[in-house]
């Protein structure tokens, strides 16, 4: 347990910049709260316990007992837009946890509810959050389906209620994918769900050396990829928001590339999102049309020479929608992009270099990897923080003119499981 700070280490003094948040995701799960500095780097504050339970150092997706990214998922501890509330899963016991946000950053727990997904086996696996504020109206992912989005009410003191809606992104053919990010478009209108497999691995196996089985037969036909919209054209999911907070059906798109895992807004645009492949390991920017159609653009890729797939599994925006940062989760490190007028380029690649794990854990491409997972962008653009589970590091970056990124400083976090990112 951290000891309190003072109220100069609060930024209650000149100098300070901000607040960031992470969930440490252990059995007795809590949120760290950080201060940032002016130098940009961090200062831990306190641990505040969630009231629920994460699943510790176990990976449900591909059943290992320790590895990093627990749930293949983005978004797990979210701010509302007004700064009064954060909230955060809790995938071991699929929960979700209401706090109150102060303006000094400071948190207070004020509801913990059940999502309404029993868990079954060692772990849930409840992973992602978006909040539409018009409806009050809290949408929590789950990796397994079939009911993989849930929702809840939060009224105006942040207290939270399970609504009986039930939400699945399985279709006829694939009745096991693993979703991975929801997110509520800018205007209110849509529902978007990102996906990684149509099959985890944990039903799909490991060979003998340990590698994950990512080809399999079904119904008896040819070798297919579990990766999901690899090619099957399916692999976005977008519902539309009704007015009472409700989804109508989903559409499925063809998101253009394997393993569409994040979905990123731009800040100044609303219509315009980007999406990072896992297994398309790229980026492509997209569109929503004035009928409310999707329209996705060309995939831009890295440079995938260290091996297929890179596993670019997440974003950060900059706040003037010039750059994006994409990091791979197999290579350690992070890529970054520019949008150029209505298209992307690669800007730095890679744009920092790799941090090493403890030699533990491996991608899918075999290479050993520390586990990068949740990242996160300062409001003024001039730092990002990455985590790195298997490292047990959360790093502080200045961002540079080019695009890439200069290591100022990093704190200690929880082994392997540790996600979540969210600050102001």
């Amino acid at each position: 347990m951290a000891k309190e700070a003072t109220a100069s280490e609060m930024g209650m003094s000149k100098g300070q910049t901000g607040h960031l948040y992470i969930q440490t995701n252990e059995i007795d799960n809590a949120i760290i709260h950080y201060t940032r500095q002016a130098d940009g780097k961090l200062a831990e504050v306190a641990r505040i316990k969630t009231g629920g339970a994460g699943s510790g150092e176990f990976k449900p997706i591909s059943g290992q007992d320790s590895a990093p990214n627990s749930y293949e998922g983005a978004g797990s501890v979210i701010i509302t837009s007004d700064r009064r509330f954060l909230f955060a899963t809790n995938g071991g016991d699929n929960s979700v946890s209401s706090f109150r946000l102060e303006s000094d950053g400071r948190l207070t727990l004020l509801d913990v509810k059940s999502t309404g997904n029993p868990v079954e086996g060692r772990s849930g696996t409840a992973k992602s959050l978006a909040f539409a504020p018009s409806t009050r109206t809290l949408f929590v992912l789950h990796a397994f389906g079939p009911d993989h989005l849930r929702l809840m009410s939060v009224d105006a003191e942040g207290m939270l209620k399970t609504r009986p809606e039930r939400y699945t992104v399985n279709t006829y053919s694939k009745r096991n994918r693993v979703s991975t990010m929801v997110v509520v478009s800018p205007n209110e209108e849509l529902v978007l769900v990102g996906t990684t497999f149509d099959e985890p691995i944990a039903l799909t196996g490991l060979y003998p050396d340990g590698s994950p089985i990512l080809w399999v037969q079904r119904a008896g036909g040819a070798l297919h990829s579990i990766a999901s919209n690899a090619p099957d054209p399916d692999g976005l999911a977008v519902f539309a928001l009704q007015k009472d907070g409700s989804l109508g059906t989903a559409r499925f798109y063809d998101a253009k590339g394997g393993s569409p895992f994040y979905i990123a807004f731009l800040n100044q645009r609303p219509n315009t999102f980007v999406i990072g492949y896992a297994v398309g390991d790229g980026c492509s920017i997209c569109t929503i049309e004035k009928n409310g159609s999707i329209k996705i653009g060309p995939l831009v890729k890295i440079d995938t020479s260290a091996g297929l797939p890179s596993e670019l599994c997440w974003l950060a925006v900059a706040p003037d929608d010039r750059t994006i940062y994409a990091t791979n989760f197999g290579y350690s490190n992070i890529s970054s992009y520019r949008i150029n007028g209505g298209g992307l380029e690669i800007a730095c690649d890679p744009a920092c270099p790799k941090v090493p794990g403890d030699g533990t854990a491996r991608g899918l491409n075999g290479t050993v990897t520390s586990g990068p997972s949740d990242s996160w962008i300062s409001p003024d653009g001039a730092y990002l923080y990455q985590i790195y589970g298997n490292a047990s590091k959360l790093v502080s970056y200045s961002t540079q003119p080019d695009g890439s990124l200069k290591e100022i400083g990093s704190v200690k976090i929880p082994y392997n499981g540790s996600q979540g990112l969210a600050g102001f």
